[in-house]
């Protein structure tokens, strides 16, 4: 026996508010380096990074309470990605590493924003 549901009718505005979240899903170009952003340490290096335009190692480690480890494998992971780049240099024979985001961080980022302002919006009742 088929179970018969009903649904209202989708409005136009739904219509729209679904399709924007299906864009954002559906973004080809982010590929690999959006799901990197899913990472609670990643997604805060790349947040701190985008109102900043450079971040010490420290600052960033202090501002995310992490450790050395942990920030440096996630600093890595985006470094590889082609989202961070760094700069070591010495400041009273301290090392000293300065984080910046890279054109592609900043698109990467601006799209997951992007992304997560139409869930916002599609998940608000009208």
């Amino acid at each position: 026996m088929a179970r018969s549901a009903t649904r209202p009718k989708d409005s136009p505005r739904a219509a729209q508010r679904l399709s924007a979240v299906a864009g954002a899903v559906g973004d080809g170009e982010a590929g690999e380096s959006a799901r990197l952003l899913y990472d609670r340490i990643r997604l805060g290096i790349m947040s701190a990074l985008s109102v900043n335009q450079t971040m010490s190692f420290a600052e960033l480690k202090e501002l995310l309470g992490t450790t050395d480890g942990n920030l440096s494998k996630h600093a890595r992971r985006l470094e590889d990605a082609g989202l961070l780049s760094l700069r070591k240099a010495f400041a009273e024979r301290v090392p000293r590493t300065q984080y910046s985001l890279t054109p592609k961080g900043k698109r990467t980022f601006a799209r997951h924003l992007e992304h997560m302002e139409a869930l916002i919006r599609a998940t608000r009742s009208d």
